[in-house]
């Protein structure tokens, strides 16, 4: 083996095509195997004095580009304007059973209250649709890009808001893709659209002796990405629960313009009135938005 590294050490180029772990490899056989070192720069940049004319003549633009101050404490941007500047927001609390049309059926119901009330914009609880444990998630989940009879929460969120031209934020409810449940918000616009779909990044993992014991990721998986959505009251950034300990996910919202922030959660009673109201205006105070 040690020969064969040698031989790969020795050779005389390196093609930039090598991923930097490789890079690092070879750095590492070169210093301890006592091989000759090999060029970083292809062969048309191994000529170190032109590689100097370069630097040197860009080094004053790039000194006249740097300003530290700026760097320290960058200007914040603007954010966009809203498409409204005051509307009513409907919050709707959901007593969850173990029957899920009936449950769905709630949930339409008290949309539908919202709504007559004046809400533009009326959001859902996480995991509306199931009792909140691991034994029902894989249960009750759904196939939202499936749509219809594989969807039948998420078809009645969406023609809900088509016939009421509202905004949903639909809380969440455990989503079926291929051999993964994940926890799934789902933001449909006034014309029935699926505008966006947030998987929880940050899933609740808790054990306090005596107290409670929740493992989410023994039956969910966690999402990967940040979600904002335009829509007609504003830019949205969504989370779930849990998601809203992690400060980087509203700074993100917050760096990308958002004017309100959506967490459906379904906190325990354990350790929700300890962290619920204080995380919610950290959030708000730290990013400056609603």
């Amino acid at each position: 083996m040690k020969a064969a590294l040698s031989s790969l050490l020795t050779s005389k180029s390196l093609s930039l095509h090598h991923s930097p772990s490789s890079l690092s490899r070879s750095i590492f056989h070169s210093k301890f195997l006592s091989t000759p070192p090999i060029s970083l720069y292809p062969k048309h940049h191994a000529n170190s004095t032109n590689f100097s004319r370069i630097h040197t003549a860009f080094a004053p633009i790039m000194a006249a580009s740097y300003k530290p101050e700026q760097a320290r404490a960058p200007p914040a941007l603007p954010l966009p304007t809203p498409p409204l500047t005051k509307f009513k927001i409907g919050l709707c609390q959901i007593s969850v059973t173990p029957d899920k049309p009936r449950n769905i059926a709630h949930a339409r119901k008290a949309i539908e209250e919202a709504a007559s009330k004046g809400a533009q914009l009326v959001l859902l609880p996480e995991i509306w649709n199931s009792p909140y444990s691991n034994d029902c998630f894989p249960v009750y989940a759904e196939d939202i890009d499936a749509g219809g009879d594989a969807s039948p929460s998420t078809a009645m969120l969406s023609e809900v808001s088509r016939l009421l031209k509202i905004t949903i934020v639909g809380g969440s409810i455990p989503e079926r893709s291929g051999d993964r449940v994940y926890n799934t918000c789902c933001v449909f616009g006034t014309n029935g659209e699926l505008k966006a779909k947030h998987r929880k990044v940050h899933l609740f993992d808790i054990d306090i002796p005596g107290k409670i014991t929740f493992i989410e990721s023994k039956t969910l998986t966690a999402g990967e990405t940040p979600t904002i959505v335009d829509t007609d009251v504003g830019r949205i950034g969504i989370g779930i629960c849990y998601d809203l300990r992690f400060q980087e996910l509203a700074m993100i919202y917050a760096a990308r313009g958002a004017h309100l922030l959506c967490y459906p959660g379904a906190f325990n009673m354990t350790t929700g009135p300890l962290h619920w109201e204080l995380l919610q205006r950290a959030r708000a105070a730290d990013n400056q938005v609603c």
